[in-house]
Order: structure tokens, then sequence, then C-alpha cells
């Protein structure tokens, strides 16, 4: 391709959208893929428009990255290492060359904070632990779940679980004073352990972990709330404007506080869930697009 205008960093959900959105409307887009989406570790989503019977994460990346290039996207492995201003634009570092592009677009995600579990990669891939009760809360009606949690997030996740299943415990592995809701708690029928998990056991379907005076509990799944760190360093960089979570301000186009510079998906504050990503990505993909229009002079004006 010839030089891209527009780069995006970050091949899942929200990127893979966005580059389909601006390939469509004939910009030349970069894809530059760290491989490591989250999506990958969905086993199956049910909640995923258009897929009632459910669809794994790696199906919905695959089916995604075909369809933005098969209108011309480029993807190419590798992750940006800096990002600088130039003029109106930006130079990106990636894979060992500068890149000067017109806009860019961050689809870069967060990392979760995985329990230390043995095997806890494997768990989450057979759905024994999950990460978010939003995307899959239905699957686990009426069973015995755990939430592992170190502040109050795991209680406002444990009770947002009673939606689902009156057979809810929280595991607590953080400081005492940590946990301020005990009493919301035990008024929720949210049963509660303040211990360390030592050990887990993968039996079958269901989780086994030893969580206090070497007595086994068992579970049919087991949630983290242990929270994510976004992955917002490139705009940091450029100063651009983040909350207390890290997570980035973006304007109704998707726009950081950088001119030019956009964002996109679960490094932006909000919702985290695939529809809201491809929603983020085709706005600002819309934005970036009517942004190039109006510095090349393609505008009508009064």
């Amino acid at each position: 391709m010839n030089e891209a205008e527009v780069l995006i960093v970050g091949a899942g959900p929200a990127g893979l959208t966005a580059a389909t959105y601006l390939a469509r409307f004939r910009r030349r887009v970069l894809v530059a893929d760290g491989g490591a989406s989250r999506a990958r570790w969905i086993p199956l989503s049910h909640n995923m428009p258009g897929f009632p019977s459910g669809i794994p994460g790696d199906a919905i990346l695959s089916r995604m990255t075909e369809q933005a290039t098969e209108y011309g996207a480029v993807i190419e492995g590798g992750r940006v290492e800096s990002l600088t201003r130039d003029g109106d634009g930006f130079i990106a570092r990636l894979n060992g060359r500068d890149l000067h592009v017109r806009s860019v677009l961050l689809a870069t995600g967060v990392i979760d904070h995985h329990p230390d579990l043995p095997g806890v990669e494997r768990a989450i891939e057979r759905a024994l632990v999950r990460i978010c009760p939003i995307c899959d809360g239905y699957e686990v009606s009426d069973k015995a779940v755990a939430v592992i949690g170190d502040d109050d997030k795991g209680v406002r996740e444990a009770a947002f679980l009673r939606t689902y299943s009156d057979r809810v415990t929280l595991i607590h592995i953080g400081p005492p004073e940590a946990l301020t809701a005990r009493d919301e708690m035990t008024r929720m029928g949210i049963e509660l352990i303040c211990a360390p998990i030592d050990n887990v056991r993968l039996e079958g379907d269901r989780v086994t972990a030893l969580s206090w005076g070497g007595t086994f509990r068992s579970f049919d799944s087991v949630y983290s709330a242990l929270g994510a760190s976004p992955n917002a360093d490139l705009a940091e960089g450029l100063d651009a404007r983040v909350g207390e979570d890290g997570r980035l301000f973006v304007d109704a186009h998707q726009q950081t506080s950088v001119k030019g510079l956009y964002a996109a998906g679960d490094v932006v504050r909000g919702l985290n869930q695939i529809a809201v990503a491809g929603a983020e990505a085709a706005v600002a993909a819309t934005a970036i697009h009517n942004r190039l229009r109006e510095a090349d002079g393609w505008t009508v004006r009064d």
C-alpha cells in the first residue's frame, strides 16, 4: 500500500471495526496488531448481536479481520513503540521504522489483573474463571458462583451477579480495610470469605478453591473482580487527558484532548463491551474521515 493516512493501534473489535469503516471511506489505513486482544479469551459469546447460538472470540476476530482486509486495510503485526507529534499529524515507531500519518486511533484496550491461580489462562478459556458478568452472567443463572476481589469492586460485582443466582460468595483477598460494604453484603445475602486462596483444583466443569483452614469449596464458576490497567501509555506520552482509572477521556466524536488522536473500546472510559467498542469505532472512523476531508478542502461551507 502507499503510505498510510491513518494508523490504528490495536486489532481487537474496536480497531478492526474502525479499519473496515476507514477502508470503505477509501482511506489508506494501517492496523498495528500487538496480538493481545482480550476478545481471544472469550470461550463463547452469547450477547454478540447476530449470533444467537454464540460465537467464540477468536472467530469474531477472524471474521472482522477478513472484512477489514477485504476493503484494503493492511494489518501488520507489531507494537507501536512511540508516538510523537509531527505538525498536524503524528510519527509512530513500528517495527524499526517511522510512520508519518495524519491521524491515529488508539484501540489498545486494557490488561486484566488475573488472580494468582495455577492454570488461570486455561480456566478462562474453559469459562471456569470469568472476567465479565455483563457478558456472561446469564450463563451462571442459579449456579454456585464465587467472586475474587480485593476491594469494594468485588462487592459490586457480587451484587450484580445476585441478578442471576442466590448462591454468590465473595472471596476477599485484599486488606480488611479495603472492604467497606459488609452490611450491604449481608442485606443482599452474599456470603463473605476473607482469606487468601492457597490452591485451586479444576475438576471437570467445576472449580474447587482452597480458601481457609484447609477446607475446599466447590463452585460452578469463579469471577475475577481485580480490575484492569488501561493501555494508554502512547496517549499519556502526548499529554492526553486521562481519568483516575487511567482511561482516556474523549469527546462526542471519540477524539481525545489531543487534536487528531482518537480512541475507542476498552481504553476509553465506559462499558467494556464488544458492541460498545464497535459503535465507538464507527463514530471515531467517521469523524477521522470528515476531519481529513475538511483539511483537504472537501467540505461545503455556508
